[in-house]
């Protein structure tokens, strides 16, 4: 792993998670628990597809693949910690929103990172 994939993979991870849990945070007072992450996602998609758009420059589709299970397994690690263990949901953390977000956590780089090499390989077929 070079040093940018490093950065990319751990620094966004990282990023990307903290602004769903402040998110969360910020929400927990003002919406029912049970809708947070329904509220959170559509948010959460729009920063991660800009962050992959605008902000990731790695070159490899493999790459794409390394960094959706670091920022998968980001999310679970901390979820646990942060969010299981720390509040302790009566009602249980794991919940339809909470799965599709980890499904979207892996599949979102991959489908960007498809689509960065498909172009790119389209652009120099000059399609």
């Amino acid at each position: 792993m070079t040093k940018q994939l490093y950065k990319t993979a751990f620094g966004w991870g990282f990023i990307l998670w903290l602004i769903g849990y402040a998110l969360g945070v910020m929400l927990f007072s003002v919406v029912p628990i049970l809708v947070i992450g329904w509220i959170i996602m559509p948010i959460g998609i729009l920063i991660t597809l800009w962050v992959l758009l605008k902000k990731v420059t790695i070159d490899s589709f493999q790459s794409y693949v390394l960094l959706a299970v670091v920022w998968t397994l980001i999310a679970i690690v901390l979820d646990y910690f942060f969010l299981v263990k720390a509040f302790e949901p009566a009602d249980g953390y794991y919940k339809l929103d909470v799965y599709l977000y980890y499904a979207l956590t892996f599949v979102l780089p991959l489908v960007v990172g498809w689509y960065k090499k498909k172009t790119e390989k389209d652009g120099e077929l000059g399609m």
